[in-house]
């Protein structure tokens, strides 16, 4: 058990028999009456997030997550084959827990999934991943004079506004947090 005024954005919690991870904590004292905890917290189960208030010395359980290093094999249909790199047993995710994780991922790439009581619970991305171009509109001689961007579509699918000099085939570096241009590889 863990009091609400130790909690912090980024630990997991169990609340109501579900996990939950702490997106947002705002630590609240009114000037009449007592202090209270507002959360918003992400069910790891399913996916949605919840606004909860707690009281400012309640305890709640905190959910050991244990972070087990992962290579992504394949997508089977709306299922996703991972490998464990210590054992090499392989597990399958679905759609809910990668959401839209899958923009970022290739085969053959290392990652790291969370784990509570050997069940997967999420996906945690590198901070950048390098992504072929496979699409891209040419640009017009004089366009690239000006700041101007165009939109292009990576090997996974994800498409990101570039700078005009981006040509088809390229290696480009995307933030995984944001989904934005950070460089040409």
């Amino acid at each position: 058990m863990v009091s609400t005024n130790d909690i912090r954005p980024g630990q997991s919690i169990i609340v109501d028999s579900s996990i939950f991870l702490i997106l947002e904590y705002q630590h609240v004292k009114p000037g009449k009456g007592k202090a209270f905890v507002k959360t918003k917290l992400k069910n790891l189960t399913n996916g949605g997030v919840v606004d909860k208030t707690f009281r400012a010395d309640e305890d709640v359980e905190q959910a050991f997550i244990d972070k087990q290093s992962f290579q992504y094999l394949y997508k089977d249909g709306t299922e996703y084959i991972f490998m464990n790199n210590e054992n090499y047993e392989q597990i399958t995710l679905t759609e809910i827990i990668i959401e839209d994780k899958h923009l970022f991922m290739k085969e053959n790439q290392e990652l790291i999934i969370q784990m509570h009581e050997n069940n997967p619970i999420d996906v945690v991305l590198p901070s950048a991943v390098d992504l072929k171009v496979i699409k891209a509109e040419p640009a017009v001689k004089g366009d690239t004079v000006t700041s101007s961007n165009k939109l292009v579509t990576c090997e996974t699918g994800l498409e990101v506004n570039v700078p005009m000099f981006i040509e088809k085939n390229e290696v480009i570096r995307i933030d995984t947090k944001s989904s934005t241009y950070i460089t040409r590889v």
